[in-house]
């Protein structure tokens, strides 16, 4: 595996295109319990173009009943973001003044449990003046603390993880054999 950079223009692009729409790629979950942490996964993706197909402990999405809990479920997006040792994105818990576009705010309404996701579209100094981008309740370049919310948390995207492809690593062994 190496790592790779994230792409947070592609984030914000892909934000802005469907936040007040559906990728009609994707299922809408919004009538089941909200489509945010699907929108933000699309998001995620639109930036590391690359899904964990982990059967257990992944991030992927085949169609909407062929997913994983972490495509739409916002613990499990934060666990998987966490804990990603393989293919796909891998995040940080943060602070909100290290946070960039492209990276991950989750809101908990009653201060126990985290229910929403957003993204970061626009960066700010604090809660007050960064904006992001949802959908359930669509909104793009939002102010955060518009939201009447008990606890927030931040996730930074770092970087994404990818196969090293075969080839690649043939041509690796040969630079070494050649040093």
């Amino acid at each position: 595996m190496s790592k790779e950079k994230y792409n947070r223009k592609k984030v914000y692009e892909y934000a802005k295109k469907w936040a007040y729409d559906r990728n009609p790629k994707y299922y809408n979950y919004d009538q089941i319990g909200g489509d945010c942490t699907n929108f933000i996964s699309q998001c995620i993706l639109a930036g590391c173009k690359e899904m964990n197909y982990d059967k257990n402990n992944g991030w992927y999405y085949v169609n909407g009943n062929n997913k994983a809990p972490s495509w739409t479920g916002v613990e499990f997006l934060y666990k998987f973001l966490l804990t990603n040792k393989g293919k796909g994105p891998i995040g940080i818990e943060t602070t909100i003044d290290n946070l960039e576009i492209g990276d991950i705010i989750q809101l908990s309404f009653d201060g126990k449990k985290f229910s929403h996701s957003l993204i970061v579209v626009e960066r700010g100094s604090s809660i007050n003046d960064t904006l992001v981008a949802t959908h359930s309740f669509d909104t793009f370049g939002k102010k955060v603390i518009k939201y009447k919310f008990n606890n927030y948390r931040c996730l930074h995207i770092e970087s994404k993880y990818r196969e090293i492809t075969k080839e690649t690593k043939e041509a690796i062994e040969k630079c070494i054999k050649k040093v």
